[in-house]
């Protein structure tokens, strides 16, 4: 078992699902609502669980009923929550999630004390013991750190740092960084020049690009996948499971068009189903990649 250790945001999500996203002065009506834990780090770290890779996680809840919610799920799906921070006299980070019947998302929400792990919180020791460190959006010092002490022991590194890169400055993380997930609207902020000339064109960057699928820009060439068409239901934590599948994969193998694969997979999976843990099962993957190709393979190639 190969662990992975997620940094970042743990949330408690409430999904409102509505007839439309409202406009400005407008109105939607709910049709339905639930609630399940949430946060980038906590989406991946659970993610990767159901993958069959050992996950830890840095983040950190209040001492609230949302707290105890959101520790209790990750505990069941079998996320070490050993580097997890709870806040005494503090409010977990809540996220209101309104999902369309396109599955199209839009979120509300207050930070509470999802950034409460400042550097000097980081246990270098927990961060040298796992074989792959993966950075969500959080503290930019504190991603910092996690980054350096992995570079400086030989540690793998990937980074999403989400929809707030242009808000944050995330240079000193990015710089350690081996892989990069962003979309293309992220990419452009990150970017002075175009491939292959950026300062990125020695790391790996994984494009998502939802359904339309992913591109990766790698030192050995450029890598495009389509995507899978299925029935979206709620796009949310799509994204992660996509980085989860990527990583996973990644792990055991260099062959990029197979990680790319698998990653799109699990995105896709997750985006046909409702909440931000949907992520698909490792077997769940494997079935539908062969649903898809066939005798000849999951992976296209002959058994």
């Amino acid at each position: 078992m190969v662990t992975v250790l997620t940094a970042g945001h743990v949330n408690w999500d409430v999904t409102l699902r509505v007839d439309q996203l409202p406009e400005p002065d407008g109105e939607a009506a709910i049709r339905s609502q639930r609630q399940s834990g949430g946060g980038s780090a906590a989406n991946v770290a659970a993610a990767l669980a159901g993958l069959d890779c050992e996950s830890e996680l840095i983040g950190s809840v209040g001492d609230d009923d949302n707290g105890l919610l959101a520790r209790r799920e990750l505990e069941a799906t079998g996320v070490s929550l050993d580097g997890l921070r709870i806040v005494e006299d503090a409010e977990t980070a809540v996220k209101y999630l309104l999902v369309d019947d396109e599955g199209e998302v839009a979120v509300l929400g207050n930070d509470g004390v999802n950034e409460a792990v400042e550097p000097g919180d980081v246990d270098p020791a927990r961060v040298r013991a796992a074989s792959h460190v993966h950075l969500t959006s959080q503290r930019p010092d504190t991603a910092a750190r996690i980054a350096r002490i992995a570079d400086e022991a030989g540690i793998p590194v990937s980074f999403d740092p989400g929809r707030r890169l242009a808000e944050r400055d995330y240079s000193a993380a990015l710089e350690r960084a081996d892989v990069i997930f962003a979309t293309d609207r992220e990419v452009e902020a990150m970017l002075a020049d175009e491939f292959p000339d950026s300062d990125l064109a020695d790391r790996t960057v994984v494009v998502k690009r939802g359904e339309d699928g992913a591109e990766v820009h790698a030192p050995g060439g450029t890598y495009v996948h389509p995507g899978f068409e299925v029935a979206v239901v709620d796009t949310t934590g799509a994204g992660d499971a996509f980085a989860a599948g990527y990583i996973a994969t990644s792990i055991e193998t260099d062959d990029v068009e197979r990680a790319l694969e698998f990653a799109n997979a699990c995105g896709a999976l997750a985006a046909s189903e409702e909440g931000a843990r949907s992520a698909p099962t490792a077997a769940a993957v494997d079935d539908f990649l062969a649903t898809r190709y066939g005798p000849e393979g999951v992976y296209g190639q002959t058994e």
